[in-house]
């Protein structure tokens, strides 16, 4: 009994510095995002800051109209900030679409290597496993020039184009195990009663696989919003930047806007929570049956 105990809390504490390893950033984004430049830089031993502001939320939120107290004075602001509501609105196509092309052609491949087993049908699934272990930045010169023949440069459709095309294997990878445990009998049954093959895999398989579909959709959202190495690659115009890129911009030669850096992480980082918290009961269920059904 007492080894028990001892062992339950120290998976306890193992818990708790696991968490806290993950929630010390954002703590230090929020603390950071919330006090002026000066303040931020004035001391580097006090854990919170002498006087809290949000004018780094409203110089962002306004496109540097409002620039607040501590922006008032400033010379210089970075003319992507100014265009921050470009990026936002990218960023939110650009995941938006992705997730939903990646789950209608994912779902459709997947289905079809699941009930097709065929020998080149695994051979091309493993082959595109193994292709997944070549990093991005090998294809980026070429998927380059490809697109700039294509005319797809500078624009959101190009993005969404190369996020699809890279993120829709891990789409068959992770629901044709899931779509293998559906039972036949149950798609032979809507068949007698009517329904083609696809009518079936509508309204019988895919209701039967949400948990997968959330947690692949889930996935996939998160990447492509916070993607950084296609977006930055593909468009160089304000206009077509998301989010990730401007972050990486304030990081100049000459300045480092570390305060409004923190400000927009956190703006980015919401709409990943929330769809987490939304769709955390299918996740959870997807995840568990993937591990233990896969």
């Amino acid at each position: 009994m007492r080894q028990f105990l001892v062992t339950r809390l120290a998976l306890h504490a193992a818990n708790l510095v696991v968490i806290a390893f993950l929630l010390l950033p954002l703590a230090a984004a929020t603390i950071g995002a919330l006090q002026s430049a000066k303040s931020l830089q004035a001391s580097t031993r006090s854990v919170l800051p002498p006087e809290w502001t949000l004018d780094n939320f409203r110089v962002i939120l306004s496109g540097g109209a409002q620039k607040g107290a501590i922006f008032e004075q400033a010379t210089y602001l970075p003319d992507n900030v100014k265009k921050i509501r470009y990026a936002l609105t990218n960023s939110a196509i650009i995941a938006t679409t992705v997730t939903l092309l990646t789950l209608a052609f994912g779902s459709l491949s997947a289905y079809t290597v699941a009930r097709l087993r065929r020998r080149w049908v695994m051979w091309l699934m493993n082959l595109s496993v193994f292709a997944r272990f070549v990093p991005v930045i090998v294809v980026m010169i070429p998927l380059y020039v490809t697109f700039r023949q294509l005319g797809l440069l500078n624009s959101v459709w190009g993005v969404i184009i190369a996020l699809t095309g890279f993120l829709l294997p891990y789409g068959v990878v992770i629901l044709a195990p899931y779509f293998a445990t559906v039972p036949r009998e149950l798609e032979e049954a809507a068949r007698i009663d009517g329904c083609s093959r696809f009518a079936a895999f509508l309204r019988v398989t895919l209701p039967l696989s949400t948990p997968a579909l959330a947690s692949y959709g889930a996935i996939v959202f998160i990447v492509a919003w916070n993607d950084l190495l296609i977006p930055l690659i593909l468009n160089n115009r304000a206009e077509f930047m998301t989010l990730p890129v401007v972050i990486a911009s304030l990081v100049s030669d000459l300045f480092v806007f570390h305060n409004l850096m923190m400000a927009i992480c956190l703006i980015a980082l919401a709409p990943s929570v929330i769809l987490v918290l939304l769709l955390r009961r299918f996740v959870v269920e997807g995840l568990s049956a993937g591990a233990m059904k896969g």
